[in-house]
């Protein structure tokens, strides 16, 4: 109890870095699945990667877009434009990023590694995917705190925290087993995984600090967090999750992620 109640009074950067920490370990968690098993079930998979997608998803749309949006003053087209602005940008960097970062999405052929040309190990390229989805994952928490130190709902926030530490366990196995398949030991196959979201905490701290030190363009920040994490679903998460051919399996992954983290950012927030 005592601890709870230091971090509600905490610095928000502070808090934005637990917040990271917990996202983090839930990854860690799911990368600790390989202890216990060599494989997963492929329409499993797709299932929890659908799951990810629709997390993603609704916390865009209500944890971030809608309070981008409820941020700026003014009407209609005026009201919207930073949301909008802020939206596109996030798109964009993770597009530049996703250009140069060498990565290799799970299950995908070695011909198939996107980003600039590298002598990386397949494992390698493999943990570079789950970590490019992890950078707007840990920004838009940190953004989400730093909003509530401006007088957001710091319930909000703490939903968001809950619904990406949620989707984060099925990352943390999409990225062990497959490198528990590359020969990889458990041991070595549960650091690479849980490695890939040390992004996250720093990510946070990222992101509150930018809204706790130039407030002015919370609606942007948020709104860029938003289009990053839905350029990841888009161009990531919802791809991976058909590749399997478990189409109906992932599409009900991604209508039940929607729904939890709607019910979490309307009853927590």
């Amino acid at each position: 109890m005592e601890i709870l109640e230091y971090l509600a009074d905490a610095d928000p950067v502070l808090q934005a870095f637990f917040a990271g920490l917990f996202t983090w370990g839930m990854t860690a968690a799911g990368a600790g699945i390989v202890f216990f098993f060599r494989e997963i079930n492929r329409g499993i998979l797709d299932g929890m990667l659908g799951f990810a997608a629709g997390v993603m998803i609704a916390a865009s749309c209500f944890g971030l877009l809608g309070p981008a949006i409820d941020q700026t003053e003014g009407e209609g087209f005026w009201k919207v434009l930073p949301a909008a602005l802020g939206f596109i940008l996030g798109g964009i960097c993770m597009r530049i990023i996703d250009y140069y970062l060498p990565h290799l999405h799970p299950g995908a052929p070695p011909e198939e590694t996107e980003g600039v040309k590298t002598n990386w190990h397949r494992s390698m390229l493999l943990v570079s995917a789950i970590t490019l989805h992890n950078i707007p994952e840990g920004l838009a928490v940190g953004v989400a705190f730093g909003a509530a130190a401006t007088g957001d709902s710091m319930g909000a926030a703490i939903a968001l925290m809950i619904g990406i530490g949620i989707q984060n366990f099925p990352e943390g196995a999409a990225v062990s087993v497959p490198l528990r398949r590359e020969g990889l030991s458990r041991k070595q196959s549960f650091l690479w995984g849980q490695f890939s979201a040390l992004v996250e905490p720093l990510s946070a701290v990222l992101g509150a600090a930018v809204i706790v030190y130039m407030n002015p363009i919370l609606p942007y920040a948020l709104a860029f967090a938003a289009g990053a994490m839905i350029f990841v679903v888009v161009e990531e998460l919802i791809p991976e999750s058909h590749r399997g051919k478990n189409g109906d399996i992932a599409t009900m992954g991604v209508m039940l992620g929607f729904t939890i983290m709607m019910i979490l950012d309307v009853w927590l927030g």
